[in-house]
């Protein structure tokens, strides 16, 4: 079993912006239920297909599969629940981890969370002065939720 190990938080300033190339992502959910979610995924030329199980804190199973863009592209536009997610996301390399920066489109747009995978959850790591709020635990930010309700509905509140 694969397992994914993912603290996630909201930026604070913009130091960000000029680091990391920006890939454009466009996914979607062929199930979005908390306890199992599948997504398909056009990252930039790739395609995936992913499985993953219920967080228990920061970690659940999780199972990626490479797929033909083609497919992908019929998935998306044809099985997928709506709206789609759309994000551009930058890897962004920071004292020997890498961050993953994604700035939603869309519905979602004004959204920007960075997340950074771990090898345990109790791993140390340095956070770069752009890192603000931990939003591991809240649900509302993640991305099979964000379909459910998205970020431009959430009340200022």
């Amino acid at each position: 079993m694969g397992v994914e190990i993912e603290r996630k938080f909201l930026l604070c300033g913009d130091g960000w912006m000029a680091l990391g190339e920006p890939v454009f992502f466009k996914q979607g959910y062929l199930s979005s239920h908390k306890e199992r979610v599948v997504r398909v995924r056009i990252e930039g030329a790739r395609a995936v297909l992913t499985i993953k199980g219920a967080n228990r804190g920061a970690t659940r199973g999780e199972w990626e599969y490479e797929i033909p863009v083609t497919e992908a592209a019929e998935l998306l536009d044809g099985l997928c629940e709506q709206p789609l997610i759309e994000k551009y996301r930058r890897r962004i390399s920071y004292a020997g981890n890498v961050w993953e920066v994604d700035e939603f489109l869309g519905v979602n747009a004004g959204l920007v969370v960075a997340e950074i995978e771990l090898q345990s959850e109790d791993q140390r790591f340095d956070k770069p002065d752009w890192i603000g709020e931990e939003v591991t635990g809240d649900a509302r930010y993640l991305n099979s939720n964000l379909i459910k309700r998205p970020y431009s509905t959430w009340s200022a509140a």
